[in-house]
């Protein structure tokens, strides 16, 4: 019974093509636009816990309290290198560094920008920034304090981002001071990271005349087990020694589990404000199919009249309805998901070739967001065609045959 309830069904849309294809545009253009946004949401997602990952889950970082902005922006508290001394004292503790950061006017031959730098202690930056390789040259070293050398990312050499490629031995101005490039860091994906300089924090604190402050502490513990229970310890050495409180509290401290939550809230909100618009357009196109099945049911009214007088039964007509719906929601949803890998994998091609953001923005299709999707797009146009089948169903045989 279902099978002749399907072949009816694929004979009525065949009849109508250009009909049945307009009015699923609508559910096309709707999944494809949720289908992009949560493929991109989730590899997103995964990206950054690739990320935190590659980091180490044994690290958590404290920054002042209050600090909107990049490390470095002005604040109404500041760390400074006594409280990495406190710091270095908690039992649990492996080790403990620190970068500063400041906006900076850089030059290179023609070309001049300002961009944000990152002074950082040479022997931790292991610790501070994770398994960062190197595409050419070597880290800093501690005796490169003092002797004006610069780290910079992959950007300065594959994307001409100074106008011009940068090699090892290449000179920069930092502030109209010259520093010689002597490592560039293998790409990483993020834009950000990829333009990066760095530069050792001797150096950095002369540059930008900062003698004292700390922008960000990054706490390495001995065991990862351990390291909420650190981090609490931590937190109270600290309030002491700044003599602080509850209420008075002038520093964070953030583990890895609290930065996902935190990046996992702020993309679930953006994923939802954007699914939200685009649910306008999935309701657009359920009104389409809604409105194509009323007009089905007023041309097909002498046949709904025949079936009822052979024998068929107002679940048998209500049935027919809402597949051919249903279909018609399914067919847009699967053109939909089709579209939405083109999309978004046309997306992620441009953000690797064109803005260098591969290894950032990525996107995933797993098999549930692809079922999901379908299904969902099956229930829209059987919930839309619900009506239209049930007033089919009202229709007389008697009227029905009389009516032209």
């Amino acid at each position: 019974m279902i099978s002749d309830y399907l072949n009816i069904a694929f004979k009525n849309i065949r009849k109508r093509k250009l009909r049945s294809f307009l009015t699923l545009v609508g559910i096309l253009i709707s999944i494809a636009t949720i289908f992009v946004l949560v493929s991109l949401s989730l590899g997103l997602q995964a990206t950054i816990k690739e990320q935190f990952e590659t980091m180490g889950s044994d690290k958590f970082f404290i920054q002042p309290r209050g600090q909107f902005g990049p490390p470095g922006a002005a604040t109404a508290a500041t760390l400074t290198e006594e409280d990495i001394e406190v710091v270095e004292k908690v039992s649990g503790v492996e080790e403990v560094t620190y970068y500063i950061m400041g906006n900076a006017k850089i030059e290179f031959k023609d070309t001049i920008k300002f961009k944000m730098m990152i002074g950082v202690e040479p022997d931790g930056m292991d610790i501070a920034f994770g398994s960062y390789g190197l595409d050419e040259g070597r880290f800093l070293k501690n005796s490169d304090a003092g002797k004006n050398k610069i780290m910079v990312g992959a950007q300065y050499k594959y994307n001409d981002y100074m106008g011009k490629p940068m090699g090892l031995g290449d000179k920069m101005l930092v502030n109209d001071v010259e520093f010689e490039l002597v490592g560039i860091v293998e790409p990483i994906g993020s834009p950000p990271d990829d333009q990066q300089i760095y530069m050792a924090n001797e150096d950095f604190r002369e540059l930008f005349n900062i003698p004292e402050r700390v922008d960000y502490i990054v706490v390495q513990v001995s065991d990862q087990n351990e390291l909420n229970n650190v981090a609490d310890r931590v937190e109270k050495k600290l309030m002491r020694a700044r003599d602080v409180d509850e209420d008075t509290l002038d520093f964070t401290i953030l583990t890895p589990e609290e930065l996902l939550a935190i990046f996992g809230t702020v993309l679930s909100i953006v994923t939802f404000f954007l699914f939200g618009i685009a649910s306008i357009s999935l309701i657009v196109g359920g009104v389409n199919i809604a409105n194509a099945m009323f007009t089905s049911v007023l041309e097909r009214t002498k046949e709904i009249g025949v079936m009822k007088a052979i024998g068929a039964q107002n679940k048998d007509i209500l049935t027919i309805f809402l597949i051919e719906a249903g279909l018609l929601g399914l067919v847009g949803g699967i053109l939909g998901v089709a579209a939405g890998m083109g999309i978004a994998k046309a997306i992620e091609y441009v953000a690797v070739n064109q803005l260098a953001a591969g290894g950032l923005l990525k996107v995933i299709f797993p098999y549930y967001l692809i079922f999901a999707c379908l299904a969902f797009a099956f229930l829209v146009g059987s919930v839309s065609g619900l009506w239209p089948a049930w007033r089919a169903t009202k229709i007389k045989p008697v009227d029905a045959l009389r009516y032209e």
